[in-house]
């Protein structure tokens, strides 16, 4: 049993961070630079973006309950839940707070698209807050990689 549940500790880490990075980094870019409608790349995007959210508050679950039943108390003496725990609030905060504002200005701007309206500049803003949110989230995902690899 002990060893499905390191195995699943891989598993969540490559899962969560490698899918990050495979949306964020390439994915999304190839969305808006091949098809001509921006605003259907954007909905493929935030589809992919928030199925990434989920795996990765999954992940972020499992990793931070693992490393709890295994090291106890003593797991917040460790660099690796203080990074999982920090990448998991700034998804929650950019999925469940600013992917709502977008959301909300996307909803008043109807029946124009929101970057035809006058929420374009509200809207870029907030979407540069996700943006920010999102690698910063990509560069933590990187030291969650290499303080894995050094916990094994």
């Amino acid at each position: 049993m002990r060893s499905l549940a390191d195995a699943l500790q891989s598993i969540a880490v490559t899962l969560w961070v490698g899918g990050m990075w495979a949306i964020g980094l390439i994915v999304a870019p190839l969305l808006f630079s091949r098809l001509g409608d921006r605003a259907l790349a954007g909905a493929f995007a935030g589809t992919l973006f928030t199925i990434i959210a989920w795996i990765g508050i999954s992940c972020a679950l499992y990793l931070v309950l693992f490393r709890l039943v295994r090291f106890g108390a003593g797991c917040f003496r460790q660099g690796f839940v203080w990074v999982t725990l920090l990448m998991l609030g700034l998804l929650l905060a950019g999925g469940f707070g600013v992917q709502l504002i977008l959301e909300g200005l996307r909803a008043q701007a109807l029946p124009k698209e929101v970057m035809e309206s006058v929420f374009r500049d509200r809207f870029m803003i907030w979407h540069g807050v996700a943006s920010v949110l999102y690698v910063i989230q990509s560069v933590l995902g990187l030291f969650l990689v290499v303080l894995h690899g050094r916990g094994r």
